[in-house]
């Protein structure tokens, strides 16, 4: 079989555009993401969530500036070495594993993400990734 051995990094390369970074979907962050963050920027984690965050029901995600970015992003990533979980794993997400087509969907604003390996192989690969970074979650 010739996609036996198929890593994340043949299917997605990180192009730095910040299309992921722009437009309502929200970045959920954990408290352990808020407590990250917020000494890398040197910010007292009691404030953090009132003065980064908006609120998603009761949880926590991260505020857009007018132009629809991501607080953080500057041109790029300015918390890149902190970046919440839910930007870690992109796009290796579960909702690719719910509907596979998810994974197409997701190509059309991330030029990063290929689409010329079989779909089945994108989901057994996504399982793979989820399961193996589960002790971070």
């Amino acid at each position: 079989m010739p996609y036996k051995n198929v890593l994340p990094e043949d299917l997605f390369e990180c192009e730095k555009c910040g299309d992921c970074c722009k437009g309502y979907g929200g970045t959920f962050v954990t408290q352990d993401d808020i407590e990250k963050i917020a000494h890398f920027i040197d910010t007292p984690v009691e404030t953090f969530v009132s003065t980064y965050c908006c609120m998603s029901g009761d949880k926590p995600v991260l505020a857009q500036k007018d132009d629809n970015y991501c607080i953080f992003w500057d041109g790029t990533c300015t918390i890149h070495p902190v970046k919440p979980k839910m930007c870690k794993d992109w796009p290796f997400i579960k909702s690719v594993i719910a509907d596979p087509i998810n994974w197409e969907i997701m190509s059309g604003s991330c030029p990063g993400i290929r689409t010329d390996f079989p779909l089945s192989v994108v989901v057994a690969c996504v399982k793979k990734y989820l399961s193996d970074n589960r002790q971070d979650r």
